[in-house]
């Protein structure tokens, strides 16, 4: 699942921030007040947040088996895990 940068970012704050404040404030709201369908309500939010995460977790594991990490270029810059051409006992020193 592949999503633009600025569609990741508004879906990981919605995600991380907004619908589980908004969720926690129907539900307070609800228990004073005596707001209709409380638990209907947070329960779907929750279940939306769930989602959510699942398709941004998702995004973000192709996105970086697709990018090689700031580690990875350094390591393969250095030449570190290249075979060596060296036999048993041949060395240059």
């Amino acid at each position: 699942m592949k999503l633009s940068n600025r569609t990741y970012d508004i879906l990981k704050e919605l995600t991380i921030v907004w619908l589980p404040a908004l969720g926690t404030l129907y539900f307070a709201l609800s228990g004073i007040w005596g707001f209709p369908y409380g638990e209907q309500i947070v329960g779907t939010i929750t279940a939306v947040v769930a989602f959510l995460g699942v398709c941004l977790h998702l995004s973000s594991k192709d996105y970086n088996r697709a990018v090689p990490s700031e580690h990875e270029k350094e390591v393969g810059a250095m030449g570190i895990g290249e075979e060596e051409d060296y036999e048993d006992g041949e060395n240059d020193e």
